[in-house]
């Protein structure tokens, strides 16, 4: 009996770690737009539903024409972000990968493998 206790013990546990660590399903037709950073409010990331995207920083002077541009896919909740090279001809292209942790309508939030997090709200 006391075996059957330890058993369902150690399956009720390993049961509990599987389910906490399943990946959020995010819908992807919520990401295309203008999405504004929350803490640096002059720092914009734009995703378009063709899996293109740009991003730019009005503090250093440089407009969404200018902005950098990138490649994104999404699946569950990993974001990967190709940044391509630009003015030349080399094709460098640098991804990055990101964890989405909220992704509705307003609001949009991601963290790297280095657990810095990212807040965004979409302008529109």
């Amino acid at each position: 009996m006391r075996r059957l206790g330890y058993f369902l013990v150690i399956f009720c546990g390993l049961s509990l770690l599987y389910s906490c660590g399943k990946d959020t399903d995010f819908d992807k037709s919520l990401l295309p737009g203008k999405w504004q950073n929350e803490q640096r409010k002059t720092e914009f990331e734009r995703y378009i539903s063709d899996g293109t995207g740009k991003s730019w920083d009005e503090a250093d002077d440089v407009t969404e024409a200018e902005a950098q541009k990138f490649e994104w896919t999404l699946d569950q909740a990993d974001l990967t972000v190709i940044y391509l090279g630009t003015g030349d001809s080399s094709g460098i292209r640098v991804p990055k990968l990101y964890k989405i942790t909220e992704l509705t309508s307003t609001n949009f939030k991601y963290k790297d493998d280095y657990g810095t997090s990212q807040a965004f709200q979409k302008v529109e």
